[in-house]
């Protein structure tokens, strides 16, 4: 390839340094120029370009119901250009000048990419036209020949860039190469390829195929264990410019070209730059409930709006939490067309020193020492699994691979996490690169509550197993119910292999600090537990202890209840309710008692995930044992009620109207309202000043429904007061 530069072209060029020949090649965006006459040497005078074969037009058959999007399944893709998978053949036609003669003209095809294309870096590929196509590899056979036109299937390698190529024909003439111009409308995007089996991110199962690819819209599971709550995302990955704004994330990463066709380099450099920490990335995180100046995380609805502010401005957009970025990054993911999917695991350890125990500190009166307590029990917390081969580990380590784009911990300098190999976290092998010791820790670890005696030696009143990652789940594919996915982390709680693994994680290096130095008797004959009365936001609820006293001995126990309002990572925000009591155990029997908690006492400082932590630790005055024991609990929230009005038919206006009443006793202000669902309506947004007490609020829109089949609304409602309010729609869009 040589390249025509002018005075201009060198001043932008960026400079070169000593160890490499070319700059970087790590944007898909900027171009080369590409000379339309590439002189041998001296061109006679009587030489004209005319006399030779000639490319008039280039048909690619790019629109959705014609044969390429059709048979390579990106007929969703709202975008005028070519859209094909790799390892797999597609077709276009070229229209020359005259008829095409085999046995005297010569032309090939030319693929490039970025601004420094390069042939052994595959940015730069030739295909010369054959009788054969091989299977995953670059290559081009004439399909068919009528007058003036010929007919090509071209079949890109199965390992290629993923990314968008440039076009050109390139003809051969004796005093040099001809070639076509500059056209972006023969520009195409070649992707990841599920359904190829050469490609490392195969899938064999089409129903799988259908929801982990070409699903845009899916279900975040939240709230809490005893309270399971999920509600829809739209992920939208087919939307217009969303396509481009996915690889210009690469381009921000600076990931060069040449590492574009590896799904595991993809995945790592996604999971830093999908969070702003260190890189200037898509979402700023917050998680301490003001959201001044951005949005509250609460309120999106999905990841097209994020995706093109960030897209545009270049700037992160605020404000993320766990579950925004990883809604994104499925988009990111499913968009490119590598299997995704949203987890969600309760429960989930966030282990500051990495030692898989967690250290809850109480003081003497048995209530937890904030000061020392470091470690947090997130109620839950969402990443993602994208599914690929790992020819980088042994065999076997291949599949669901876990990436997280939430910034909690840095690895290799940045705030990334993955791909870990979900089975090599499963059989505790996390010498597996990337991050598996921090995955292993978030679905493992213990809790272990001590106390500090008066002389300093402390003490471990209980050592919890079981509490962190109880439950990993995701969406079942094609419905929207939940699938459990624990047994793909671990092993039966307290089984043999269980503990196996996590002896094979501790020789790997995963630090388990032994307790057998430290004084350990736990608590036998008294059992104590409690129970969180479900209750609706606004409402009084009551918090029942119950002791079961298993020995032949009359008790008392001294024991204090915690109420505390926390952030669903764990965090406590502040203390709303203390309440201590005697309580009397008879022997042999079980006693319970109720704790009763009023809306007035937690209605002021409530977060946006209407959130509540309760401890309850007893101290039995005969023997000195403190029992201890945590839950977290949710609140219902109010949900919206979407409608919609007359004919749903692709095309024709229709109309959907969303409904909101009140619960609380006071008025909210300055509510947002959110809408949006792929393919049938673009994110619409309503701003209301007030809603008083009881009183219902209806919101009307009028829109125009693209693509037919069943669709999904979503809408969200936010404001101070009341977060984490949502409704959603299915709809059947008829065909025109």
């Amino acid at each position: 390839m040589s390249e025509t530069t002018n005075t201009n072209e060198e001043k932008k060029k960026p400079p070169l340094n000593g160890r490499r020949a070319l700059p970087p090649n790590n944007s898909n965006d900027e171009e080369n120029e590409v000379p339309e006459m590439e002189a041998f040497g001296l061109i006679p005078r009587g030489f004209n370009p005319k006399d030779y074969l000639r490319v008039v037009d280039i048909h690619m058959f790019k629109e959705p119901h014609e044969i390429n999007k059709q048979q390579h399944h990106t007929d969703k893709y709202y975008s005028p250009k070519l859209i094909v998978r790799r390892g797999q053949p597609f077709q276009i036609q070229i229209d020359f000048n005259r008829p095409y003669k085999p046995e005297t003209d010569q032309f090939w095809l030319e693929y490039l990419i970025g601004r420094y294309p390069q042939q052994n870096k595959g940015t730069y590929i030739p295909i010369l036209v054959g009788d054969v196509l091989q299977p995953g590899k670059w290559g081009a056979k004439i399909t068919h020949k009528e007058n003036n036109s010929i007919r090509l299937s071209i079949m890109s390698s199965a390992t290629c860039i993923v990314g968008k190529f440039r076009l050109y024909v390139a003809v051969w003439t004796p005093f040099g190469i001809l070639r076509t111009h500059r056209n972006s409308s023969t520009d195409t995007y070649i992707l990841f390829n599920p359904w190829c089996q050469q490609d490392a991110v195969y899938l064999d199962d089409e129903k799988e195929r259908e929801e982990y690819v070409l699903n845009d819209v899916g279900i975040v599971f939240h709230g809490n264990i005893n309270e399971i709550k999920l509600r829809s995302w739209s992920y939208g990955q087919f939307e217009e410019n969303i396509l481009d704004a996915c690889l210009f994330l690469m381009d921000k990463a600076e990931l060069e070209l040449s590492g574009r066709g590896n799904p595991i380099k993809i995945c790592r450099v996604a999971s830093a730059v999908i969070n702003s920490r260190d890189d200037n990335g898509v979402i700023a995180g917050s998680w301490d409930n003001t959201y001044t100046y951005g949005v509250a995380p609460s309120a999106w609805t999905g990841s097209v709006d994020i995706l093109l502010e960030y897209y545009s401005s270049k700037q992160p957009v605020r404000y993320g939490q766990c579950w925004v970025f990883a809604g994104v990054f499925n988009t990111f993911l499913r968009c490119l067309g590598i299997p995704a999917r949203l987890v969600t695991n309760y429960s989930s350890a966030h282990d500051n020193n990495g030692n898989l125990r967690l250290d809850f500190f109480l003081d003497d009166e048995g209530k937890v020492d904030t000061k020392l307590t470091k470690d947090s029990v997130w109620n839950y917390h969402c990443w993602n699994e994208a599914w690929m081969t790992r020819p980088d580990l042994p065999v076997g380590f291949g599949g669901w691979q876990v990436v997280d784009g939430t910034p909690q911990e840095t690895s290799d300098g940045m705030y990334r996490c993955g791909p870990a190999s979900v089975q090599a976290i499963k059989h505790g092998h996390v010498c597996f690169q990337f991050d598996a010791p921090f995955v292993y820790a978030e679905v493992n670890s213990d809790i272990v509550y001590s106390r500090r005696e008066k002389n300093g030696t402390q003490v471990i009143e209980k050592i919890d197993t079981t509490h962190i990652g109880q439950l990993i789940v995701t969406k079942e594919v094609g419905g929207d119910g939940m699938m459990e996915i624990t047994e793909e982390y671990k092993f039966q709680e307290g089984s043999q292999e269980e503990r196996l693994a996590l002896e094979t994680a501790v020789m790997y290096g995963v630090e388990k600090q032994t307790t057998q130095n430290i004084a350990y008797q736990p608590q036998t004959d008294v059992d104590m537990d409690f129970q969180v009365q479900k209750a609706v936001l606004g409402s009084d609820f009551k918090v029942t202890i119950t002791f079961r006293n298993k020995s032949r001995n009359y008790y008392t126990a001294t024991t204090y209840l915690s109420g505390n309002i926390v952030f669903y990572t764990g965090v406590t925000k502040n203390e709303f309710k203390k309440h201590s009591f005697s309580a009397k155990l008879e022997p042999s029997s079980s006693t319970s008692f109720d704790v009763v908690i009023k809306s007035s006492e937690y209605l002021s400082d409530l977060l946006d995930q209407a959130s509540f932590h309760f401890f309850v630790t007893a101290r039995i005055n005969e023997t000195g044992k403190i029992l201890a024991t945590q839950k977290a609990t949710v609140l219902e929230v109010p949900t919206l009620r979407i409608k919609t009005q007359g004919e749903t038919v692709a095309g024709k206006e229709m109309s959907v109207t969303v409904e909101f009443t009140n619960p609380l006793k006071q008025t909210l202000e300055n509510v947002t309202l959110r809408l949006e669902g792929p393919g049938v309506l673009r994110t619409m947004k309503k701003e209301f000043r007030q809603i008083p007490t009881n009183s219902t609020l209806i919101w009307e829109v009028k829109c125009i429904p693209k693509r037919p089949g069943l669709r999904k609304l979503i809408a969200s409602l936010n404001c101070d007061a009341l977060r984490h309010v949502y409704g959603e729609l299915n709809v059947q869009i008829q065909k025109p």
